[in-house]
């Protein structure tokens, strides 16, 4: 016993023709054209076209610094650069943003609150002239 499939019957020559009515005499009959077999063995799917060999994929653009030819140590020192900046400018705008929005929030009150709330009791001691 195999574990590969069974091969396709063999194929006969002759494919059986559909029966065909008879026209009347007087009426010319165009014959119907016959419908092409159907190899139900035959795989569906397109032959693939053949790939050329390229290997693994290898990035097609120099740098500059590969142009330029700087050492290596250049290119990698360029590249920290590179993020350190971009961390320091992402975390300066974010300080900025929360500067901005604590500013204009100011002092809020909560709705739900009688009482004062620590900063207006420092706020009336402050603005109290003191003896």
């Amino acid at each position: 016993m195999t574990d590969q499939p069974a091969p396709p019957p063999e194929r006969t020559a002759e494919v059986p023709q559909p029966p065909t009515l008879e026209a009347p005499a007087e009426s010319v009959a165009t014959p119907e054209p016959t419908p092409e077999p159907v190899d139900r063995w035959a795989d569906p799917t397109p032959p693939r076209r053949p790939r050329p060999n390229t290997g693994p994929v290898q990035y097609k653009g120099d740098d500059l610094s590969v142009a330029w030819n700087w050492p290596s140590a250049a290119s990698a020192a360029l590249l920290f650069a590179v993020i350190g900046l971009l961390l320091i400018t992402g975390q300066t705008i974010i300080f900025l943003l929360r500067l901005v929005a604590a500013d204009r929030r100011g002092r809020r009150r909560p709705l739900a609150s009688e009482t004062k709330t620590v900063g207006e009791l420092e706020d009336e001691r402050s603005d109290r002239p003191s003896d």
